[in-house]
C-alpha cells in the first residue's frame, strides 16, 4: 500500500507564504509526473502544478508567478512553494503521483490551506 503524506498547510494572511511537502511511503522505479491539485468547497478538484521526471513544470494560470513546484533529492518527494497567497487560494491541497503518464495513480489525503483577508 503506497501512501502519500502531505504537510505544511495551515492558516496564513493574504500576501503570506506557505510551503507544502509531499512524500511517498516508498520509492518507485520511475515516476512520470508528480503534481498538486486543490479543491475548494463546492468546486471541482483542479490542477495547480505538476512536474515531470525531467523537471519540466506546468502551472495553472491562476498560480503562475506565485507558486513554485519542485522535486526533492529523494525523487519521491514534491514541494509546492506558495507565495503572495490570496483568499481564493483557500482549499484542500492534494499531491499525486503519475507513474506512467496515463493519469494519477496515487493521491495524498490532502492538507488544508486557509488564507484570510
Amino acid at each position: 500500500q503506497v501512501q502519500l503524506v502531505e504537510s505544511g498547510g495551515g492558516l496564513v494572511q493574504a500576501g503570506g507564504s506557505l510551503r507544502l511537502s509531499c512524500a511517498a511511503s516508498r520509492r518507485f522505479f520511475s515516476i512520470n509526473t508528480m503534481g498538486w491539485y486543490r479543491q475548494a468547497p463546492g468546486k471541482e478538484r483542479e490542477l495547480v502544478a505538476k512536474i515531470t521526471s525531467g523537471e519540466s513544470t506546468n502551472y495553472a494560470d491562476f498560480v503562475k508567478g506565485r507558486f513554485i513546484i519542485s522535486r526533492g533529492n529523494a525523487r519521491n518527494t514534491v514541494y509546492l512553494q506558495m507565495n503572495s497567497l490570496k483568499p481564493e487560494d483557500t482549499a484542500v491541497y492534494y499531491c499525486n503521483v503519475d507513474l506512467t503518464g496515463r493519469g494519477p495513480d496515487y493521491w495524498g489525503q490532502g492538507t488544508q490551506v486557509t488564507v484570510s483577508s
